[in-house]
């Protein structure tokens, strides 16, 4: 089942997304976060943009969330998207229903322009983005360095309202 994450969530999240940034070059954060720091990211933009989770018996096993693309008024209605999963739980679709809801939320809030950002290489999450509608518009190299090896990242990117 999606839901709005809540609060009582972030425990979950962060153990989900600690295990990406211990083990993967998914996300560039190097320090684990505690659920205290979770629950003021997800306070930072509750009113604004959509946190959602994906509860499995009782469980968080994956999250999304929108957040500002940047902090420039003119940016207003574009949004980043990301997308974690529970390590074990890819491949089965969740993924694909989480951003489903997301994009499906930031269109009826009137977002205009939906960004992903990607290290690479990722195949999986580049058959995810690209599978709803998201196409590559950028290309950085070595603009991240984790684990002591330099990481291009690529962008995707999806206009959802005209």
């Amino acid at each position: 089942m999606i839901r709005p994450a809540k609060l009582s969530d972030a425990a979950a999240i962060a153990e989900i997304y600690n295990y990406y940034i211990l083990n993967s070059t998914a996300t560039f954060e190097e320090e684990v976060v505690d659920k205290y720091e979770i629950q003021r990211r997800v306070e930072s933009v509750d009113s604004k943009l959509p946190w959602l989770v994906f509860e499995s018996d009782g469980g968080v096993i994956g999250y999304a969330y929108a957040s500002e693309w940047n902090s420039r008024s003119a940016y207003k209605r574009s949004a980043e998207i990301t997308v974690y999963l529970t390590n074990g739980e890819t491949q089965r679709g969740l993924g694909t229903l989480l951003y489903t809801e997301l994009i499906k939320q930031l269109k009826s809030m009137g977002c205009h322009a939906i960004i992903g950002g990607i290290s690479l290489p990722n195949e999986s999450s580049i058959r995810l983005h690209e599978k709803l509608g998201l196409e590559k518009v950028a290309h950085f190299k070595e603009v991240g360095c984790k684990f002591e090896k330099w990481i291009d990242v690529g962008y995707w990117e999806l206009v959802i309202n005209n």
